[in-house]
């Protein structure tokens, strides 16, 4: 409780001084993190050069929760048994599965993909009348991964109620905290 009365109170004798220069730290935090992944976007050759696995269908090389680096690069090219990363016209939300067989035509892939954990290819998930996915429709290859650091992003999606709340106290605490007296 006495958290809550120490933040109204310093939000209460705060200046306007001390307000701008809490908010401008507050926007050089947002902006350094919003250069960091145009950095890796740039490094790694891939729009979305990390992703958090979202279901079990690569169990057991990768479980509900990890989370993946990709890159795009053509070296070493891509090959059966890799794992890639692709999104499908307009669906929002990547899929993480295996190359099970690979045709390269014309400087174009034809990838067909099954999930470790799945009985059958993901022809079923490809956009009807569509065999294969291509070069268009990858966002890259795992080439390294931490395991279970990204179950907070799903809960965070899971449970709206718990992004609201992180966001709001990082906001509070970022404009309310004093920088140490020398």
């Amino acid at each position: 409780m006495h958290v809550v009365t120490d933040t109204l109170n310093e939000f209460k004798i705060m200046d306007k001084r001390r307000f701008s220069h809490q908010f401008v730290n507050l926007c050089l935090v947002i902006a350094t993190a919003l250069m960091t992944w145009k950095g890796f976007m740039i490094s790694f050759n891939t729009e979305s050069p990390i992703v958090v696995v979202l279901s079990g269908s690569m169990e057991p090389a990768y479980y509900r929760g990890d989370i993946l680096f990709l890159e795009m690069w053509n070296y070493p090219p891509l090959q059966p048994g890799d794992v890639v990363v692709y999104k499908l016209g307009d669906r929002d939300i990547p899929i993480v599965h295996r190359i099970m067989n690979l045709h390269e035509e014309d400087d174009d892939y034809y990838i067909l993909t099954k999930g470790d954990n799945n009985k059958v290819n993901d022809r079923g998930l490809y956009t009807p009348g569509q065999l294969f996915i291509q070069k268009k429709d990858l966002l890259g290859r795992t080439w390294f991964y931490i395991p279970y650091v990204g179950i907070i992003t799903i809960w965070l999606a899971d449970y709206p109620i718990l992004k609201y709340l992180l966001i709001g106290g990082m906001v509070i605490i970022g404009l309310t905290s004093r920088e140490p007296q020398s």
